[in-house]
């Protein structure tokens, strides 16, 4: 439960902050070329806005997923406690 509101709080965050940065940034579109790939990147990217439409969507599962992981607990709280694994473990990485 807790790594998904963590992760809820990171994908709002992020979305607030691009949300902030298209509204202080105003891009110039007169003078793009085709063969500039910071041209490209704005055109295809920071007009088009992807990356805040995929920070809102990815929001909207997070908060359907900690919705359906709180009613498991809430409804079957017996094979909820069984079966799902509610403290973290550490796992060791080798370099």
């Amino acid at each position: 439960m807790n790594i998904l509101i963590v992760n809820q709080s990171v994908i709002d965050m992020l979305a607030s902050l691009f949300t902030l940065m298209i509204a202080l940034v105003e891009v110039d579109g007169t003078r793009m070329s085709p063969s500039s790939n910071h041209d490209q990147f704005v055109c295809c990217i920071w007009l088009t806005r992807i990356p805040l439409w995929n920070f809102l969507c990815t929001s909207t599962y997070n908060i359907f997923f900690t919705t359906l992981e709180r009613y498991a607990a809430v409804i079957h709280p017996v094979w909820y406690h069984n079966n799902v694994r509610t403290t973290c473990t550490s796992v060791a990485v080798k370099l």
